[in-house]
């Protein structure tokens, strides 16, 4: 086991709502050099599975259990049992908590999430650090800067803290991507020379609402006037002529409820939308080159493994006037008010408007793939893993083996030689369920040995090696050969009923062991703790 102070340095950056075919690197036309970079020198896995929804996920990553043993089944409302509390059990432990335990300094700047709900309109009535809302610094993190909740207004936050104190003013040039960053380069400077750190530096972008940089933004103008079919049609030739995966898959149809391009009305405040978004992952790349160029400028990046991924696929949800936004704020610090929702008649991108970028466009997002977040169809649960790190590993191109971030925590316990931590706060840590993937990165075969799980909001599946069993809530299950039709076209329920009644039998029993809810009992508990009538937004 390595001294102390020759441990890697680990960094975990997550991006927020980012399809799988939005980087440079999986055929997007959106410029993220600084992610290529990274890929180009290190390794890209393409088939990670993400679980479909931010804080799910959140959960999942930070402590190496699927979300129901984490306490984040679906969101942050608390429906009445262990798997379903909102925020993380005392019976896992997060990266932090293992690693500061084994002499690491621990370091957070970002997005939460983890920690029961919060009212974005109700900041007054916020009980931050009570049993039911842990903060970072509760969970194992030594340093934090960020936001607890979900979703911040780039431009003007509701609430952010900094170590357990409300920050209460921002300068005027204030912007959510860079400050984090930003705060987690001052984070590392601190940290003493002989210490190695973890980095957790957790993206709000490029989730809505779309806040961009006019500058940024401009860089895109035009580049969407030809429209989405348009662009989801060059992303997937791209991706085929780059070879990135191990089949040139045909892509998905455009999605049942996306009309043609052509019959779109509104096609200027449509490419302003998705060039504003564009805009978000472009920033939110510029600024992990400054954290790249700030590594170097302290001779710590040959021995930092960082790892990049998104959250879940890309968000097809519409920001109604009377949906999701009524949640919200609608004015910024300096009293402005906000024109809130998707309206085509104001452009998105400013601080005085607050979209979504839609169905249409987040159909663009995951290409080849169908569907979106909430689902388990490839579209909503895949992700690019991005993996460098000079000192433990040589670049090595693009590996195929599906895995899951649960996966996370152990390949980081494994690269810095730390323990992971079976008591933490006199609790009893559940077992990792995951598995590292650290043989997968040295560029050895691997393939995982148990099956990857999946559920959300009723949505199901199971792989296998090269089989996934899948379904939409209250839907018939499907079985797609992963290796032949990764986009799953082709339906091959009915021919293989011994397959299907295996898997079935082990997705039923991991259900049940995890404590996943019928999403009909489910529900409606949710939409009561929302005061909602639907979880469609």
């Amino acid at each position: 086991m390595p001294k102390i102070s020759e441990r890697p340095n680990v960094i975990l950056i997550l991006a927020d709502d980012l399809g799988f075919a939005d980087l440079g690197v999986t055929g997007s036309e959106i410029k993220t050099p600084n992610i290529d970079a990274l890929t180009r020198d290190g390794t890209l896995l393409s088939a990670m599975y993400n679980c479909a929804r931010c804080c799910p996920t959140r959960a999942s990553l930070l402590t190496g259990l699927y979300p129901h043993n984490a306490g984040v089944g679906h969101m942050g409302a608390n429906l009445g049992t262990p798997a379903y509390q909102g925020f993380l059990r005392n019976d896992s432990a997060t990266i932090a908590e293992h690693l500061r335990a084994n002499g690491y300094r621990t370091l957070m700047s970002g997005k939460w999430h983890v920690a029961g709900d919060f009212m974005a309109r109700e900041v007054d009535s916020w009980r931050v650090g009570d049993v039911e809302h842990p903060t970072p610094r509760q969970r194992g993190f030594d340093r934090f800067y960020g936001i607890v909740d979900g979703v911040t207004h780039f431009f003007s936050p509701h609430y952010m803290l900094e170590d357990d104190s409300r920050v209460e003013t921002f300068p005027d040039d204030f912007y959510f991507t860079d400050a984090i960053t930003d705060k987690a380069v001052g984070m590392i400077e601190e940290t003493p020379e002989d210490q190695p750190f973890f980095l957790y530096l957790a993206h709000t972008a490029p989730h809505w609402p779309l806040h961009a940089h006019e500058e940024d933004i401009a860089r895109y103008d035009g580049v969407y006037d030809a429209g989405w079919d348009a662009t989801r049609t060059a992303r997937h030739e791209t991706m085929n002529a780059m070879g990135l995966f191990q089949t040139n898959w045909d892509i998905s149809p455009r999605d049942t409820q996306v009309h043609p391009w052509i019959a779109e009305k509104n096609t200027d405040w449509e490419s302003r939308k998705m060039a504003t978004y564009a805009a978000m992952v472009d920033q939110m790349d510029q600024s992990i080159g400054r954290l790249i160029a700030e590594l170097k400028r302290m001779d710590k990046f040959d021995n930092t493994l960082i790892l990049f991924l998104s959250d879940n696929g890309g968000c097809a949800e519409f920001m109604a006037e009377d949906g999701w936004a009524k949640f919200f704020p609608d004015t910024i610090a300096d009293g402005r008010k906000i024109e809130m929702g998707n309206r085509p008649d104001i452009m998105p991108g400013s601080a005085l408007t607050y979209q979504s970028y839609d169905k249409p466009w987040a159909n663009v997002s995951n290409a080849p793939f169908r569907l979106f977040k909430h689902y388990v169809h490839e579209g909503g649960i895949s992700t690019p893993l991005v993996a460098h790190w000079p000192k433990g590993f040589r670049a090595r191109g693009t590996a195929h083996a599906a895995c899951h971030v649960v996966d996370i925590l152990p390949t980081i316990l494994e690269a810095t030689g730390c323990i992971y931590q079976t008591e933490v706060g006199g609790h009893e840590i559940q077992p990792m369920q995951g598995e590292s993937l650290l043989s997968l990165l040295y560029g050895k075969d691997w393939e995982r040995e148990q099956p990857i799980f999946f559920e959300h909001e009723g949505n199901a599946a199971i792989r296998l090696g090269q089989f996934k069993l899948v379904r939409q809530f209250s839907q018939d299950w499907e079985l797609y050969d992963m290796e032949t039709d990764r986009t799953e076209l082709n339906n091959l329920a009915g021919t293989s009923p011994k397959l299907e009644v295996d898997l079935k039998g082990q997705y039923l029993s991991w259900a049940a062991q995890s404590g996943v809810l019928d999403w009909e009992i489910a529900l409606p508990k949710l939409l009561d703790a929302w005061k909602i009538e639907t979880a469609e937004g």
